[in-house]
């Protein structure tokens, strides 16, 4: 669902600038309450494996393929305000290296990718848990719910600000059926990659899952017979285990994703360019500014086999968005552990 330069108007792209910059933001504040030392690495990994994901776009309908959007599984896995930042760290990497997504239209990009589908997914996922049994099973079952949701709430996002800003005249009667439509059938695969991503994570590591924290029982001990709750000190190893484990087995899988298994992704245009195309929106579609970058396209420049051209692009991809994402996720853990000792000092 990315969405190129010139299908949104100039004002309305800059409007939507505006409300992705302040919801950075505000994620950027919201995000030193949710990273911690063991999370901060993770949620590069989250961001990176998202960037991965991505290029494996599956067949939803005859010609018309989807991807994952990835708001629903970084919020679940490290925080809503870090899941913002995790998606607009990856249309970042991808609308300046890959020349996907316009620039232009970045602001759009975030507001509907980011912003939409991580508010829709958290909202429908907490819902369900306040109703659901307090297990695993639940959070895996409300991620599914909210994945499913988040993905046509995102492409009614759009249509909204096609309504506004678009730039052609088209019925938006239909774009918004069209829209809603097929994203609707890419819910279903971003709900199944979602649940499964989740449910392996919350098998081995329930505690790296964020929005499984509180679920886990409280660990007991059985003396003279009876179980008691453990002292703090016997619970804070578990706690702090390594997450070194965790990080390497998924970059890894996000290496072989992007590297190998996205050359037999399907090649058919995802359910944007599909509905574009259909109903005329992309009419004044503009060339992007970085379409000339070493990998515009998903495809390292001057590298003529296509399978070694897109697997190198795409663990490049990769190495950049786990160095760049882990990066800002560090400072704002950082600034998150020094603010207490900046506070002013109480008049005396």
């Amino acid at each position: 669902m990315h969405v190129p330069d010139g299908f949104i108007n100039a004002p309305v792209s800059v409007a939507a600038g505006v409300t992705a910059a302040a919801a950075v933001a505000v994620s950027l504040r919201g995000a030193r309450r949710e990273l911690d030392e063991r999370t901060a690495p993770l949620a590069g990994l989250v961001a990176a494996f998202i960037f991965a994901v991505q290029m494996l776009n599956f067949p939803v309908a005859a010609g018309t393929s989807g991807h994952l959007l990835g708001g629903a599984l970084a919020a679940i896995l490290v925080g809503p305000y870090t899941g913002v930042l995790c998606v607009s760290v990856v249309l970042l990497m991808q609308g300046i290296l890959f020349a996907d997504g316009g620039l232009t239209a970045l602001g759009v990009n975030i507001t509907v990718m980011g912003v939409v589908t991580v508010v829709v997914a958290y909202a429908v996922f907490r819902g369900l848990l306040k109703v659901l049994p307090p297990t695993r099973r639940s959070v895996t079952v409300a991620a599914f719910a909210g994945a499913l949701l988040s993905v046509p709430g995102a492409a009614a996002a759009f249509t909204a600000l096609y309504a506004i800003g678009g730039t052609t005249d088209v019925a938006i009667g239909k774009v918004f059926t069209a829209m809603v439509g097929v994203h609707t059938l890419i819910g279903i695969g971003e709900a199944a990659i979602t649940a499964a991503t989740v449910g392996a994570v919350i098998a081995v590591r329930p505690d790296l899952v964020h929005g499984a924290r509180g679920l886990t029982a409280p660990l007991k001990l059985r003396v003279g017979g009876e179980l008691v709750d453990a002292p703090a000190a016997a619970v804070a190893p578990a706690a702090a285990r390594s997450t070194v484990k965790v990080w390497v087995t998924g970059l890894v899988t996000a290496l072989v994703l992007a590297g190998f298994v996205s050359f037999y992704a399907s090649a058919s245009p995802d359910g944007l360019e599909r509905v574009a195309a259909d109903q005329g929106i992309d009419a004044k579609v503009e060339d992007h500014a970085a379409k000339d970058s070493p990998l515009a396209d998903y495809a390292v420049k001057d590298v003529t086999d296509a399978r070694l051209s897109g697997g190198l692009a795409g663990a490049l991809g990769v190495g950049a968005t786990v160095a760049v994402g882990t990066g800002i996720f560090w400072v704002v853990r950082r600034r998150r552990a020094v603010e207490p000792s900046a506070a002013p000092s109480a008049a005396v």
